[in-house]
């Protein structure tokens, strides 16, 4: 095939999740190879673990050459190998070492530019030196509290927070809906927000003794957005369709009393393309894989990004 030289990027999926990110960006895909996808346009993807937004092509002679224009691009590069392994890596093994250390919760994302690059051929780089991501390949890895939370789902709001760099604080008010056993409502108990949690299932009793925690038995959709007054953020982790979801969301945004929204799009045995794009569609709004994700997309929507749109 003929190498696109403009106006494409290129994008590396989800391990497990290479169809859902081919089916996102259906017609643009250009190729791909393994969990790299080159597509036409800049515009983003959902599926998209890391994106590399100005990717261009780099001939090469030799793996000193290889090493030598890298470094006269930038210092920090990440290698995602897609073939010639072993000549990719001793190109990277030439390269400034970087580090893939897991990540302190409240600690900020890092801030220096990684850039991503491949060996497309054995004589052809593919290298981006601005990608979507400040972690290698787009993997974000904590080091775990294995001891308070209960489960692991903490782990997508101490993502999405570093991520975002912004987070519920003291005298915020966050509704949990479908909250049990509360893995959610301790990360935003632990930031001393003010947490109203929402389940028929009661919440672990380590989370529920927490000072700033409230909890009632009920349905998570049962609370009307008309009688809950104004609420500082909503969060959402339930086990539901997600078109039910979406009927849900509707409504909060239609009452206006909420300021911020983040919640998960759980899939079942297959994507549902129509509600994702549906929930993508809503301004102000942005729908991403988080690493620790499944067969799941986090949804967020800010009250400033809404300003903004």
């Amino acid at each position: 095939m003929t190498l696109p030289q403009n106006n494409f990027a290129a994008f590396i999926a989800p391990r497990g999740f290479e169809k859902e990110l081919l089916t996102e960006l259906g017609s643009r895909v250009l190729v791909a190879r393994g969990r790299l996808v080159l597509a036409r346009g800049a515009r983003g993807a959902a599926w998209a673990q890391n994106g590399w937004i100005n990717p261009q092509w780099i001939p090469i002679v030799s793996v000193g050459d290889g090493v030598r224009k890298l470094r006269e691009i930038q210092r920090n590069w990440w290698l995602h190998s897609v073939d010639h392994h072993r000549r990719a890596r001793l190109i990277q093994s030439q390269l400034p070492h970087v580090s893939a250390r897991r990540q302190v919760f409240g600690q900020p994302a890092p801030t220096g530019r990684l850039g991503g690059w491949t060996l497309w051929e054995p004589d052809l780089m593919l290298a981006s030196p601005v990608t979507t991501s400040a972690f290698p390949d787009g993997d974000v890895e904590f080091v775990e509290n294995k001891i308070d939370p209960p489960g692991r789902a903490y782990l997508k709001l101490w993502e999405l927070f570093t991520l975002l760099g912004v987070r519920p604080g003291p005298g915020e008010l966050c509704l949990d809906l479908g909250a049990s056993p509360g893995g959610w409502t301790w990360v935003l108990g632990q930031l001393g927000a003010s947490v109203f949690s929402i389940d028929r299932a009661p919440l672990a009793p380590g989370v529920a003794a927490l000072p700033t925690v409230e909890s009632c038995r009920g349905s998570g959709f049962g609370l009307d957005p008309r009688d809950a007054g104004a609420v500082d953020w909503l969060f959402s982790d339930m086990i539901c369709y997600p078109t039910r979801l979406l009927e849900a969301i509707r409504r909060w945004l239609a009452e206006g009393r909420c300021r911020n929204y983040v919640c998960t799009l759980k899939f079942q045995a297959e994507t549902d393309f129509e509600t994702m794009r549906a929930f993508a569609a809503i301004p102000g709004s942005r729908l991403m894989h988080l690493s620790c994700n499944k067969h799941e997309l986090t949804w967020v929507s800010l009250e400033a990004w809404r300003r903004k749109g």
